[in-house]
Formats: C-alpha cells, structure tokens, sequence
C-alpha cells in the first residue's frame, strides 16, 4: 500500500512496532543486523535503504566510516536525525530508494533488510538497478526477505501489532502463506528464492541466496 510506512507507520509508532517483537522476532532482528555487521570492515561507506528511525544504524555506524540512511518518511527520519544529531559520520537523506539521486559506486554496501523489498512501494528491479549502481565495484549489496520457517512468528508478530493498533485488522481470510493483509488495505509479501532468482536474471552480476538464523533469506550481490 503505497504511503503506508511514510503516512501511518513512522516514527514513534514504528519503534513501538520493534518494541512489542516477542523474542523469536527479536532474534530474527538482531541476526539480520548481525549479518549486515560481518560485511562491513573498518572505514567502509554504507547505505542503508528504509532506515526508518534508525534502528539499523546505531551498530552500523560503530564500524563503518560514514553511514548513510535514506527514508520517505519524514518523521522517521526527524527521530533519526534527534537520536543522531552528535554523529558526525551519519547523513540522513529522505530519497526513494528507487531513485536515490546519489553518485555512482559511492557505496563499500548496501543493505535493504526486514523485507524492504517487498514492503516498499517499489518495482523490485529499480531497487536493485539503483543499489547496484551506488555500490563500488567489488562491494556487497544485501536484500532480505523472510524465510518460509519464519511465518509462524511473523504472522504472531503481526497479530500483536494489530491488537496494539499499530496496523490495521489482520484479514484471516487473505492472510497465508507469507502474505499479510489487513482490512485497512495494508499488504506485505515475501521475496521468495524463486522471486530473488527471477529478478537476479535481468542482471549480469554475481550473486548467491542464503538463509540465515531459519528467518531470513538474503540475495547477496557483488556488482563487478
């Protein structure tokens, strides 16, 4: 649904999502960021796509050498800039990550994690025509998606956050097999490894899938 993140998911209530994540949620959280920490070294300039408030860049910007994080939501990005506001190293850009309007291969790695590729608003291939571009030859470009094992806790994730009136009623009757969709229009996919092969065809780049933590499945591109 487009807008959603940027109109009724932002800021506050975005963390407030992050703050009810039960503890297998947790879990999966901390491991995609840890992932996204093993591909960082010491001085690397990093992108992060959908940084909403900012959850990803405290520990991203305890080693790389610059961070950048992009959002369409202003709010989000407002919390951001107040949590970061004595980091000189972090810049905050409110950009569509469709269209970054950044310079060519800027970026030692990209990462777009907690199922951006499928929550944004955004043809999936601009996604990552655009990531790749930014990224330097030799760099790393993450996406992630859910794993299929995961659907049990993101779906009690979800039923949590619409008890909470984070996001709208849960749809029971349209709700399955890695789609959530709730009665207010809200929807949310997953980019299955099917999907990621699919779209990693229209590309002359290396690339390999990999589960991670039985949550999470991430495309791990190095442009060349």
């Amino acid at each position: 649904m487009k807008g959603y993140y940027s109109e009724k998911l932002s800021a506050e209530k975005l963390r407030k999502v992050y703050a009810c994540a039960p503890p297998r949620v947790r879990q999966y959280l901390r491991a995609e960021i840890d992932f996204v920490l093993e591909h960082i070294s010491e001085g690397d300039a990093v992108l992060d796509l959908g940084c909403g408030y900012g959850r990803a860049l405290e520990p991203v910007a305890r080693k790389a050498g610059f961070v950048c994080g992009i959002d369409t939501s202003l709010d989000s990005l407002l919390l951001a800039a107040e949590k970061f506001k004595d980091t000189g190293h972090i810049r905050l850009v409110r950009t569509d990550a469709a269209a970054l309007g950044l310079a060519d291969r800027s970026f030692d790695l990209v990462f777009c994690i907690q199922n951006g590729i499928s929550a944004f608003s955004a043809n999936p291939f601009d996604l990552v025509s655009e990531s790749i571009r930014v990224t330097k030859k030799g760099g790393t470009v993450l996406f992630s998606s859910y794993s299929p094992r995961f659907w049990p806790d993101r779906l009690d994730w979800f039923l949590i956050q619409s008890e909470l009136g984070l996001v709208g009623e849960l749809d029971p009757d349209k709700t399955a097999e890695g789609v959530i969709i709730c009665k207010d229009g809200f929807s949310t996919g997953t980019f299955t490894q099917v999907k990621f092969i699919q779209l990693m065809s229209h590309f002359n780049e290396p690339y390999r899938i990999l589960e991670i933590d039985r949550s999470s499945l991430f495309c791990i591109i190095n442009p060349v």
